[in-house]
């Protein structure tokens, strides 16, 4: 058993549709009991201290406790190729992203990409994620195996395409059934590791391939579907052609089974109003990644339709490395407030930061393990210096206030000030496994 001392804030609801200042709990000076990697309490130090009198404590004074961040949509092998200029997405892909991943066939160099992706990812307060691998069984064996061995809970599942991508990087239907299937029976549930099917998008997936991905949901409905979804305007004319019968892009995956309330989409730029709905009414989630979509000119995400009253959609955040330009969840918060200011909407600390949190939580059907700090919640957390640089402790020159209103100030200052140098520590499972110039597994 171990305890945590410090500034706590998480939330406890959706501030999209409630009252702000409602949906956040912050215990200025706070003390968390864990476990076995679980949270058993939650309050006040003075309250709480007496009841465990021989405990160590870990303190923290001056500094914010918050849940791990969640990012839902990155790409590991793409780590290599991140700040790299080109065209747009398509292009993108056959001058960069395909002969990345031509490399992973190499389980070796597998393992050393997963394990920097990682350490990368720890490093900028992410201790959960929903990632990208390759065509290549054994790139998701070397993803799994590195995360297993530092206890972080990560989703992710072999690629499937049988075209349009260069031949070294095709499979076939069968192989990716067969190659998917003893990987779901190898790693899902094992630990903290879940397993998502994974078309890479509807481009590089015939119709047979997309079939035998539904008979897979069918065989394991526990599992994920995690995919690509109307993120550029040549992207879904492409879409069009390749699957005439489809009434829209929603619809290519709702044909074969693939859309749920275990489904994430990644990017949704150019949704109808008819898809928006569907997406709502299948309780299926989209991933925002703005750094990526601005880099590659994909568009502006309607963040304000998807979180609307009539068609409520689950969003999480992701940062979409190599698309996307940084690993920090804080960089990804920022784009997001610059996109919703160009559509002529706002995006709050407290929205914003839920998103990366107990929203990510919600999108991956994961809100009863992590995202805030329930009791009986895995203790993810990271620990957050919020004048760590000269210009934050100049912007943020508060005495240690116990005021809420403070906070959410300093925390729209860490959107858009602050980077991986804010991270003093973070913890999976209630252990530390990072500290500035120590990482440790």
């Amino acid at each position: 058993m171990s305890a945590i001392r410090g500034s706590f804030l998480d939330f406890v609801a959706d501030p999209f549709y409630y009252p702000e200042l409602e949906t956040v709990r912050y215990i200025h000076d706070g003390l968390m009991i864990i476990s076995r990697g679980i949270i058993q309490e939650l309050g006040n130090y003075d309250k709480l201290k007496p009841k465990y009198p021989e405990i160590p404590i870990i303190s923290y004074p001056g500094m914010l406790i918050l849940p791990g961040f969640i990012d839902i949509h990155i790409h590991y092998p793409q780590t290599e190729i991140i700040a790299s200029s080109s065209k747009q997405l398509l292009e993108w892909l056959d001058k960069y992203t395909f002969p990345a991943e031509g490399k992973f066939k190499d389980q070796t160099y597998a393992q050393q990409i997963a394990s920097f992706f990682l350490d990368q990812l720890l490093k900028n307060a992410t201790t959960s994620a929903l990632v990208l691998t390759t065509v290549y069984p054994q790139s998701v064996d070397a993803l799994f195996e590195v995360a297993e061995l530092r206890n972080m809970r990560i989703i992710a599942g072999k690629m499937l395409m049988d075209r349009n991508a260069p031949d070294y990087l095709l499979d076939t239907p069968e192989t990716s059934y067969e190659d998917s299937k003893n990987l779901i029976k190898k790693w899902h549930g094992k630990g903290r590791l879940l397993y998502a099917i994974t078309p890479r998008f509807a481009i590089t997936s015939t119709p047979e391939q997309l079939h035998l991905a539904g008979v897979l949901k069918q065989e394991f409905p526990d599992v994920y579907v995690h995919t690509h979804l109307s993120e550029q305007k040549s992207e879904t004319e492409k879409v069009a052609q390749l699957f005439p019968n489809s009434k829209d892009y929603l619809d290519v995956y709702e044909k074969f089974g693939l859309v749920s309330n275990k489904s994430i989409f990644a990017h949704g730029i150019y949704l109808s109003d008819s898809e928006f709905n569907r997406l709502s009414q299948a309780g299926s989630t989209i991933a925002f990644c703005p750094t990526s979509n601005l880099f590659l000119g994909s568009g502006l995400f309607q963040l304000h339709t998807a979180k609307s009253q009539q068609t409520p959609v689950k969003v999480g955040l992701g940062t979409d490395v190599g698309g996307g330009t940084s690993f920090s969840i804080f960089q990804t918060m920022n784009d997001a407030y610059k996109v919703s200011q160009l559509q002529g909407q706002n995006l709050s600390s407290l929205k914003a930061f839920y998103l990366a949190t107990l929203g990510g939580a919600k999108s991956l059907s994961l809100e009863d393990k992590i995202g805030n700090f329930d009791v009986g919640k895995e203790a993810d957390l990271v620990v957050l210096d919020t004048r760590v640089t000269p210009l934050l402790k100049l912007r943020n020159s508060r005495n240690n206030s116990d005021l809420l209103t403070d906070i959410i100030d300093e925390l729209f200052t860490l959107i858009i000030l602050g980077d991986e140098r804010v991270v003093k520590a973070t913890y999976l499972a209630g252990n530390l496994v990072y500290e500035p110039n120590i990482m440790s597994i």
